[in-house]
């Protein structure tokens, strides 16, 4: 039960730093790509903690808005 509860802790330590990562990548520079409209300080910290959870959805996005010239 002890290594089921290690590896499931392990996945979801590496999903959230992998989010974390993504997240503040595209609150810098990648939500202004995705929405064309102007971004505010605070918009981007609201839009953080959403990117971190969602951060597959966040990335595949933001990589097909990426593709188009």
């Amino acid at each position: 039960m002890d290594t089921i509860a290690a590896v499931l802790f392990g996945a979801l330590v590496l999903y959230i730093a992998v989010g974390l990562m993504i997240a503040i990548a595209f609150v810098v520079s990648g939500v202004t790509r995705v929405q064309p409209a102007p971004v505010t300080l605070g918009a981007r910290i609201l839009l953080l903690p959403g990117a971190l959870a969602l951060w597959p959805v966040v990335l595949s996005r933001w990589r097909k808005v990426g593709r188009t010239p």
